[in-house]
């Protein structure tokens, strides 16, 4: 369902998204794929960001456990 809103923007960006929009493509759909992009984006990185910090806190245990590994790669 789409829901007419109304936002503030700057007036150069205004020319620019009008610049862009076509007959195809209108205003409205740029400006809500560009949301839906940096609204993805943001998702992304919040998920990395959250992978990172698993990571780091397993850090010390994975690489203890490298070590091992390695240890019995070298004796074999």
């Amino acid at each position: 369902m789409r829901v007419k809103t109304s936002v503030t923007i700057d007036e150069k960006v205004l020319k620019a998204i009008d610049k862009a929009a076509s007959p195809e493509r209108s205003r409205s759909r740029i400006l809500e794929d560009a949301a839906r992009e940096f609204l993805e984006r943001r998702k992304r990185a919040l998920r990395e960001e959250r992978d990172l910090a698993i990571l780091n806190d397993s850090a010390d245990a994975l690489n203890s456990e490298m070590e091992d590994v390695l240890g019995y790669q070298r004796l074999a």
